[in-house]
């Protein structure tokens, strides 16, 4: 058994470090979530994100709604691939190293009544005479039969405090980074943006700045989607006070407000007072890097947000891959030098969260208690599929938390965290 396991960490290590040089050729489908069949003569693009997002490729799919792209780039540096079904926008990463692909299409509706919003977050951050807002909204699609909630005038609203000044607006799909959205005036201080909010949950961020005499302020907040939890962030040395607003502790060095349901049409005003020391450039609320991948984007220009990142990422994408095959030569050594008997938790526990709510990598990893189940072959057998399944899990969480490091958008102490937890993951999973 121990000879196999090395074989396989051997083999994915070399697999890994083999995966650096462009794949040239991706395999990709496209399937109708709605319909559940192909997605056959959907236009598919290929988008390449350093400089701008410029599309380098563009085809259809066949009737069983497969498609290929030759490109140099491919596997050689992160790109995107754009499905466009029905004028709406569905887009899907290709990260370095993957040769084949799926997009998932719905059929578009626009019944508001598509999504809801469960939970909105406001932090504010001191920055001298100025008062740094950001606001982050949870959107929930649960449409059945699954459809896409879309309108091209605009699907999603937002309306800002007097006197503040709009900074950027991003969106995120079910698996996408904030992408940087073009937003559509609607009055004074209220804008819409125009978003393919696919089924499952989705996320609308907007950061916007307001000015702060004395250091003292009343933030007046229109409440345009009601029912969901409302959470207030600010530093503890802020003094906060809110409509029913209820102190719920700290997390991350900052105070936590909390107000259980708001209805639509309210207007909360929170009072805010004192100073704070300015953020760092990354974890602003108005920094102008986005997190995480590349989501639905609708039109081709290319948002500032996006245009600084692959740029970063390209530069250190070879000491990138190189640490994935230490990290996995490292795990080869150990399997060769004790046998393995160990049941993994499967690769839902192991999903990176978002900068602004970082919480614990979890691994469950249970010895066995029976020695004869390594003669067993129905247990050898499941404990494969629990090793690759885990292995390519711990590989893409690593992935993209350099990829959150290269973007500027994890602090330097979180990172060592997160990579300590995720090396702590693997010498657990070889150990047993």
């Amino acid at each position: 058994m121990k000879r196999v396991a090395f074989y396989f960490a051997a083999a994915l290590a070399i697999l890994m470090c083999a995966q650096a040089d462009p794949a040239a050729t991706v395999h990709g489908t496209v399937n109708n979530g709605t319909t559940g069949k192909p997605g056959a003569g959907v236009e598919v693009v290929l988008i390449q994100l350093q400089g701008g997002m410029q599309p380098v490729a563009n085809t259809k799919t066949d009737a069983s709604g497969n498609f290929t792209f030759d490109n140099p780039n491919i596997g050689g540096q992160p790109m995107l691939v754009r499905a466009v079904y029905k004028g709406v926008n569905f887009h899907q990463p290709l990260p370095p190293g993957k040769d084949s692909i799926s997009v998932e299409v719905f059929e578009p509706t626009g019944d508001a009544k598509a999504i809801s919003v469960p939970s909105h977050v406001i932090i504010f951050q001191p920055n001298g005479a100025s008062l740094l807002v950001a606001e982050e909204y949870a959107v929930k699609n649960d449409s059945k039969p699954p459809q896409a909630f879309f309108k091209l005038d605009g699907n999603f609203d937002a309306a800002l405090p007097d006197n503040a000044q709009l900074k950027q607006i991003a969106a995120s799909g079910p698996s996408g980074m904030p992408v940087v959205q073009a937003p559509i005036e609607k009055g004074k201080n209220e804008y819409a943006i125009s978003f393919a909010f696919r089924p499952g949950e989705s996320e609308v961020r907007l950061s916007y700045e307001l000015p702060y005499p004395n250091n003292k302020i009343a933030v007046r907040l229109p409440t345009l989607y009601g029912g969901g939890r409302l959470v207030v962030v600010a530093p503890p040395s802020v003094l906060l006070t809110g409509d029913g607003l209820q102190m719920a502790g700290q997390e991350q060095g900052m105070n936590i407000y909390e107000r259980a349901s708001i209805s639509t049409g309210t207007i909360i005003t929170i009072n805010l007072s004192g100073t704070a020391p300015a953020p760092a450039a990354a974890n602003a609320p108005d920094a102008g890097g986005a997190p995480g991948r590349a989501e639905n984007v609708q039109g081709g220009e290319a948002p500032p947000a996006i245009q600084s990142i692959p740029g970063r990422l390209d530069e250190y994408k070879w000491w990138l891959v190189g640490g994935f095959c230490v990290l996995f030569l490292f795990a080869a050594v150990l399997l060769w030098k004790k046998p393995i008997s160990v049941t993994v938790a499967g690769p839902d526990l192991l999903v990176p969260h978002s900068a602004e709510k970082p919480q614990a990598a979890r691994a469950s990893v249970v010895k066995s208690a029976d020695a004869s189940a390594s003669s067993n072959g129905n247990s050898l057998a499941a404990l494969d599929r629990d090793t690759t399944s885990s292995l390519d899990a711990l590989k893409d969480q690593l992935f993209r938390l350099e990829l959150r490091r290269q973007a500027g958008t994890i602090s330097d102490d979180e990172y060592s965290r997160e990579r300590a937890k995720a090396e702590q993951v693997l010498r657990d999973l070889v150990r047993g």
